[in-house]
């Protein structure tokens, strides 16, 4: 017979940099919603490249129509919004190239999206990538501040 301890300890959750560039607290971008933390508590980054990859390991639970924003969420439920860009809403889906759909699993190593930014600069749409976790309640968020490579741990939640 096998027996086991099983301890009622928090997982820590991992967070990667879902694109290589200067991680900011969400609260620098220029957008009130999101620095206000009206959608949730997060961080952004202002992206080197326009490959996008998962911040977390889970699974996606949406990509909107426009493409602008990709939902995911992880075994514990924590739930994840990337949103590509400020005001990118209104492109309608120009500048964007999914690679994943609806029930995915995803990973650090898992692309979700090409942003053109060169298109976005074009459009005069700030390109601020941006992590929003949207139910944190009673957990807490860490990260690190500065520049960053794709697939860093840049933090966790607990």
């Amino acid at each position: 017979m096998i027996m086991g301890l099983f301890f009622n300890r928090k997982r820590s959750i991992d967070l990667f940099a879902p694109v290589a560039g200067v991680l900011e607290p969400i609260e620098k971008v220029s957008d009130e919603v999101f620095a206000s933390k009206a959608m949730g508590d997060g961080f952004a980054i202002k992206p080197k490249s326009g490959e996008i990859y998962s911040p977390i390991n889970g699974t996606v639970t949406s990509v909107f129509p426009t493409k602008h924003a990709i939902g995911l969420k992880t075994k514990g439920n924590l739930e994840i919004l990337v949103h590509l860009g400020i005001d990118t809403v209104e492109l309608n889906g120009k500048g964007f190239e999914v690679f994943v759909k609806e029930d995915d699993v995803v990973s650090s190593k898992t692309k979700l999206v090409d942003v053109d930014l060169n298109f976005l600069a074009s459009e005069k749409k700030p390109n601020d990538i941006m992590v929003i976790f949207t139910n944190l309640d009673k957990h807490a968020l860490t990260y690190e501040t500065g520049n960053v490579s794709q697939g860093d741990k840049v933090g966790t939640v607990e």
